[in-house]
């Protein structure tokens, strides 16, 4: 891709994370301040009838934020949106991607629109969304 002339189709935005841990989610749970025993507390998540633990959804935004903003200078990023798609067990190891679905202009201002998707290694959809950006 030359940076002001990305095509229909083409992948911006590639990530792969390491599988979620039972440590990197206590981990986010200080940081975020969300403590919802869902997300560390085993028995607690069985009585709510799930197998196991499960991923904070902000924690799957994160990364996915982060994939784009590794690719694109958070300067470029014009919008950014997601939507909750699948619960992430533990254990999935996640990648983001980022392709783009339209050439615009806006103000002046070239623009790509990007299809945001976050999915574990069995290529489940777990977040979807779109980023406008700058280019």
């Amino acid at each position: 891709m030359s940076a002001n002339s990305p095509s229909i189709d083409e992948r911006l935005v590639h990530k792969k994370f390491p599988a979620i841990t039972r440590h990197r989610l206590a981990l986010y749970c200080g940081a975020s301040g969300d403590h919802n025993p869902i997300h560390v507390d085993l028995d607690f998540a069985k009585a709510a009838g799930f197998p196991d633990v499960f991923s904070h959804g902000m924690l799957v935004m994160g990364y996915l934020g982060q994939a784009l903003t590794d690719a694109v200078a958070p300067s470029r990023i014009r919008s950014f949106s997601t939507r909750f798609a699948a619960i992430t067990q533990l254990g999935a190891k996640l990648t983001c991607e980022g392709v783009v679905t339209e050439l615009m202009e806006q103000g002046g201002e070239k623009r790509v629109k990007l299809a945001l998707t976050t999915k574990d290694q069995n290529g489940e959809v777990k977040l979807a969304g779109e980023a406008v950006i700058a280019v």
